[in-house]
C-alpha cells in the first residue's frame, strides 16, 4: 500500500501527567504514515487525489496546541482518529508521538509510542418483525450513519421472510449492511445494542419477536468466540435470510471458518 510519511513534526504543547507539563508545556515530535492508493494522484498530477501533507501538519499542530491529554497514548489515539475521519482517502495510519527529555528524573533522550489504526470492513444483518418494521430498519441504519467512526458503504434490498427458530410469530423484514468502522468489535456491538434499545427492543425471549435486530456477521477476517460475541456469526450459515441479502452486496466476502466465499455458501441454499 502507498503511503505519505511526515517525520518528526515539532510541536510545543501542553500534554502530560505532571502539573508543570500542563502549565509550562514541552516539545513533542509527531510522525505519521498515511496509507492510501496514490495511483490516481501520480497518474493525473492532481493534489485533490492525494493527501495534502502541509494541511495535515497544520491540522496536527492546531490540535496539539488546543487540546490537553495526560497520556501520549491518548494523544496518538486521538490524532489517528482525527486523520482517519477527516481524510476519506486514508485506509490506515501509523502515528508516533515522541516526548523528548520526559521528566522521569533519569537521563533519557526520548519516550515514544507508535500505534496503527485502520478502517475495518464489517458486514451486519438487520431484521424486524414488530410494528413499523421498515421504519425500524431505516432508523437502525441511520443510527449507524450518525456515528463518525462508522461509514455505511452498502445496504441490501429488504426481503420478507418467515421466522426462524421460533415460528409462532410474525414475518420478518431482513437485510444486510456493509460498513467500514474504526470501532473494535466490542465497541461496535455496544453501538448496535444502543440502536436496538432506541427501537424499544426487549430481550426477554430467545428468538422471540423484536422491533430491531442488528448482528455482526463478519469483521475483517477475525474469528472471535467470547461470552458476549461470536464472529463470524454462529448460525449465519444456516440462515437463508442472512445469506441472501449478504450475497447481494458482498458475494465474494470470505467466511474465515467455512473457508468459502458467501456466493459459494449460497449454492446449497438456493
Amino acid at each position: 500500500m502507498d503511503y505519505i510519511s511526515i517525520d518528526n513534526l515539532e510541536v510545543f504543547a501542553n500534554h502530560g501527567v505532571y502539573e508543570e507539563e500542563i502549565n509550562l508545556g514541552q516539545k513533542f515530535l509527531i510522525s505519521v504514515r498515511m496509507y492510501f492508493d496514490a495511483s490516481a494522484a501520480g497518474k493525473r498530477d492532481d493534489l485533490t487525489k492525494s493527501v495534502n501533507y502541509a494541511e495535515v501538519c497544520s491540522s496536527i499542530t492546531r490540535w496539539m496546541k488546543t487540546n490537553t491529554c495526560k497520556l501520549i497514548e491518548t494523544v496518538a489515539q486521538r490524532l489517528a482518529d482525527k486523520l482517519l475521519t477527516e481524510y476519506e482517502l486514508l485506509s490506515s495510519v501509523d502515528v508516533t508521538v515522541k516526548k523528548p527529555w520526559a521528566p522521569i528524573g533519569l537521563p533519557l533522550e526520548c519516550v515514544s509510542i507508535t500505534i496503527t489504526r485502520k478502517w475495518h470492513t464489517v458486514y451486519l444483518s438487520i431484521g424486524s418483525n414488530m410494528g413499523d418494521r421498515r421504519r425500524y430498519l431505516t432508523d437502525g441504519i441511520e443510527h449507524l450513519r450518525t456515528n463518525k467512526y462508522i461509514r455505511v458503504v452498502a445496504v441490501s434490498e429488504i426481503i420478507e421472510t418467515k421466522p426462524y427458530g421460533k415460528t409462532d410469530q410474525g414475518d420478518f423484514l431482513n437485510g444486510a449492511v456493509m460498513i467500514r468502522t474504526l470501532l473494535s468489535p466490542e465497541e461496535l456491538l455496544d453501538v448496535l445494542r444502543d440502536a436496538e434499545k432506541d427501537a424499544g427492543r426487549v430481550r426477554n425471549e430467545h428468538w422471540g419477536p423484536r422491533t430491531l435486530d442488528m448482528d455482526i456477521l463478519l469483521y475483517d477476517d477475525l474469528i472471535i468466540n467470547t461470552e458476549d460475541l461470536t464472529i463470524p456469526h454462529a448460525d449465519m450459515l444456516n440462515r437463508d435470510f442472512v445469506l441472501k441479502p449478504l450475497c447481494e452486496i458482498a458475494p465474494y466476502a470470505y467466511h474465515p471458518v467455512a473457508n468459502k466465499r458467501i456466493c459459494e455458501l449460497m449454492t446449497p441454499h438456493q
